[in-house]
């Protein structure tokens, strides 16, 4: 089972920002946490991250390719207006996740609306890194469930 989880913008810059918000874990601990439930799981997980709309979409693209089964994706703040990444995700004909570190409903205002989760399988909000885990579990067993 190969899947792909994509972060976007300041993602990186976990541990850094917002530390109240978004956690004191750093990007690398993320990606060692992933790697780890990867190998628990006995799936292929690429990571892949960027601050560049394009690069996202080029990535999304990509996986329509290479194979990809599932889709975890935490697109940050494109998520509230980036039509291009949501066509792109609407284009790929696989389990897609869309997940968010804080529950983006108690926040502002403009954080409220997705327009990438509409096109998604599903959304996980607020339960901070763990989010990524449940969006790993849910598309296994959205495929498990296929075969």
């Amino acid at each position: 089972m190969k899947l792909l989880v994509i972060n976007g913008p300041n993602i990186n810059f976990l541990g850094i920002r917002e530390k109240e918000v978004y956690g004191k874990e750093n990007f690398e601990y993320l990606l060692n946490l992933l790697k780890e439930k990867a190998q628990k799981e006995a799936v292929f997980i690429n990571t892949y991250q960027s601050n560049c709309e394009g690069d996202i979409i080029n990535r999304i693209q990509e996986a329509y390719f290479d194979g990809t089964e599932g889709i975890i994706i935490n697109p940050g703040a494109y998520t509230h207006y980036s039509y291009a990444i949501r066509d792109a995700l609407a284009s790929i004909e696989v389990p897609k996740i869309e997940v968010h570190i804080s529950n983006v409903h108690k926040r502002e205002e403009f954080r409220h609306v997705s327009v990438t989760a509409p096109v998604c399988t599903g959304q996980i909000v607020g339960l901070g890194l763990q989010g990524y885990i449940l969006a790993i579990d849910a598309i296994i067993k959205i495929l498990n469930d296929k075969q």
